[in-house]
């Protein structure tokens, strides 16, 4: 059986304020027809607006100053709730204003409410939306959000992220900020888009995912909660429910299993429930009011929740209450975030180029770049250094150019040409027998020895050249890339640049290309060197000149021969000629030791004029070939350094409004920090 509460005035029912103004405490009790005309219900207005209108105000200015565009989140009270769930009403009930009513959708964007407690009997209302700031009154306020609306959103029934403020200064309200943001509907009506229900779930996981965030989410007694969509989307966010509340509308027409529903929570709502009975009909609100204290004080099912959870002058004490609390808990933390991004854009804007203002600045700063560029190239192309390029082993320069030289090397050495391609000394042989002439027997004629190496140089004369032209590729590039990033800040000094690198690169690269054909030519037409290596390797070699020579003359033995340096090779078709064998393999074996020296001499002549050519392009050539490109017809002159981009222009114009966006922001919780330790 129900058991009601005690019957007492109407009066018990206002709110009692202690004189300190530290405590709020709602008193529910039934009441009885006789007592519906007494004293007319309390406003709303909290006895914590004192101390947390101030809080409120900063982060209402941080809002205005649009301090999130910065990554900044602020303490915000989101509401959130189905389509038709009674969230307009509950709004009208805090704010005591009337909201735009209709089929579909009324709310199409994100409405900010910001509720003031007003001394002044008559009431201030304005909204501000796309700059604008509209002044209205309480009879034309519904009007004016759906022009506003209609502004934003367009006339048809689509929906838009952009907000509109509304500012409520009222006798009675209180100290509030909240987003209501559009009712969640699953299926279009007409006039509104096939992904209505996307673009709405958008908006609100957008408001509702920060931690700062608090989720009010409004369900209807009516309706199962757990099915609920605003429900399943603040579970999304919130597993826990510590950051959600949920008002519970339209008590009256489901009252049934309604206590149980909100002691049970089983959909988890930590910050717990209220219940309220929204305005009905052409009701006043003091006359809800009075509805509602009579609905929860006498009805036999509703009367059982306890009065701490029931009505509007409870839900507006507990968001104030919460709205204090986060604000206060999240203050310290936005003042480091402030602080930090403050700090970053500080140091960005210090790192990008001066605005040059003359052509003295143009030059000194076309010297500094200069100058840094060349030690730059210096220390990956010289002296072996990286720490700029610490994780690109591509810049590592001196260590790569050293693995295409070796790499160089080996190919060479690897190459056949073709008469390693024939019989065992044939080449040889033919050579000699072409050679011959009236001499002395077995005396090695030197022409033959110079055709063959002539033919041994023309095989491999391509590849050094091919060398050449990758290596001047791969420097290019390097240099090409350390210019752009010392010039980055200057389009027009890029340019300029990189013209001359290109032009200076590819002057060098030819005249590395007629040195290497030089030093292939050169190898041509003399045989000569003075490395002891030589002697060494063809005193070796010859210790097989006598066991090849008895394989040969005795023919019961197999044509078969162990050679050092040539492993085994077969040795019958030179029985027939045995006449010029010896000759064949003395040159055989001088020509395998001197080719062994002309390799290396290439290889070490090439290593050496380019380390020369790095060193001159570096330290000389650069800095000249790029002055004269830039003083040049196409090059525009110095005074094009004085031309900013436009994308470095809207960088620099981007950080100043933020700095400054982030400076006045900082000053705003500054001052409410102070505040609020002076009144600890």
């Amino acid at each position: 059986m129900v058991q009601n509460k005690p019957k007492s005035s109407i009066r018990a029912t206002k709110t009692n304020i202690n004189d300190d103004r530290k405590s709020l405490v709602p008193i529910h009790t039934p009441l009885d027809a006789e007592d519906v005309d007494i004293t007319p219900p309390p406003p709303l207005i909290s006895s914590y607006n004192d101390r947390i209108r101030p809080l409120l105000d900063a982060v209402d200015k941080l809002r205005n100053l649009k301090v999130m565009k910065e990554g900044i989140q602020l303490p915000t009270i989101v509401v959130v709730g189905d389509q038709s769930s009674g969230k307009s009403s509950v709004l009208e009930s805090l704010a005591g204003i009337s909201l735009p009513r209709g089929q579909g959708i009324c709310t199409r964007v994100p409405l900010i409410m910001r509720l003031q407690h007003h001394s002044s009997p008559d009431p201030e209302l304005f909204l501000e939306y796309m700059g604008k700031n509209v002044r209205t009154d309480e009879a034309n306020v519904s009007d004016a959000i759906n022009f506003a609306t209609q502004e934003i959103a367009g006339n048809a029934k689509g929906i838009s992220n952009a907000p509109i403020t509304l500012v409520v200064k009222k006798h009675g309200v209180p100290d509030l900020t909240m987003v209501d943001l559009p009712g969640i509907t699953r299926v279009p009506v007409h006039g509104q888009p096939e992904n209505i229900y996307e673009q709405i779930r958008d908006i609100i996981m957008e408001y509702i995912t920060p931690e700062e965030s608090i989720v009010l989410n409004v369900l209807s007694a009516t309706v199962d909660f757990s099915t609920c969509e605003s429900i399943m989307m603040s579970q999304s966010v919130d597993k826990t429910g510590q950051r959600t509340l949920a008002v519970v509308t339209k008590a009256d027409k489901a009252p049934e299993g309604l206590l149980e529903k909100v002691t049970n929570d089983d959909v988890s709502i930590g910050l717990g429930y209220v219940c309220v009975r929204n305005r009905i009909g052409e009701e006043t609100y003091e006359e809800a009011r009075l509805e509602e204290a009579r609905l929860f004080g006498s009805h036999p099912l509703l009367s059982r929740i306890d009065d701490s959870i029931v009505g509007v002058p409870v839900l507006a004490q507990r968001l104030v209450h919460i709205q204090a609390s986060i604000i206060s808990k999240c203050l310290p933390n936005i003042v480091k975030q402030i602080d930090a991004k403050l700090n970053a854009n500080v140091a960005e804007l210090n790192s990008m180029p001066q605005n040059l203002s003359s052509v003295a600045e143009a030059m000194a700063v076309f010297m500094q770049i200069m100058g840094s560029a060349k030690e730059s190239l210096r220390k990956i192309l010289i002296r072996g250094e990286y720490e700029e390029y610490p994780e690109e082993i591509g810049m590592h320069c001196t260590a790569r150019l050293a693995e295409m030289l070796d790499r160089f090397s080996e190919q060479l050495k690897s190459m056949r040409t073709e008469e390693e391609n024939t019989e065992f000394l044939m080449e040889e042989v033919r050579v000699l027998e072409e050679a011959k002439g009236i001499s002395l027997p077995n005396f090695l004629p030197r022409g033959g020895f110079l055709t063959i190496l002539q033919r041994k140089v023309k095989g491999i004369s391509g590849s050094p050249v091919d060398f050449v032209n990758k290596v001047w590729q791969y420097i290019e590039n390097v240099v090409v890339k350390v210019l752009m990033h010392h010039c980055d800040n200057y389009p027009p000094l890029q340019s300029s640049t990189r013209r001359a690198a290109n032009s200076l690169i590819n002057k060098m690269k030819d005249q590395s290309v007629k040195r290497v054909v030089e030093i292939v030519e050169m190898e041509k037409i003399a045989d000569y060197t003075c490395n002891p290596d030589y002697m060494t390797t063809w005193t070796k070699l010859m210790t097989s000149q006598d066991e090849f020579m008895r394989i040969l003359e005795d023919e019961s033995e197999k044509p078969v021969v162990k050679m050092k340096g040539f492993g085994k090779v077969k040795i019958k078709h030179l029985r027939m000629h045995k006449h010029v064998a010896q000759q064949a393999l003395d040159m055989k074996i001088r020509m395998t030791a001197y080719w062994t020296i002309v390799l290396r001499r290439l290889v070490d002549s090439m290593a050496l004029h380019l380390l020369f050519s790095i060193q001159n392009l570096v330290n000389k050539e650069l800095e000249y070939e790029i002055v004269n490109e830039l003083m040049g017809p196409y090059g525009g002159g110095i005074e094009r350094m004085l031309e900013e981009s436009p994308s470095v222009a809207t960088k620099r114009d981007r950080l100043n409004k933020s700095i400054k966006l982030l400076k006045e922001s900082k000053d705003v919780v500054s001052k409410i920090m102070d505040r609020i330790a002076l009144t600890e």
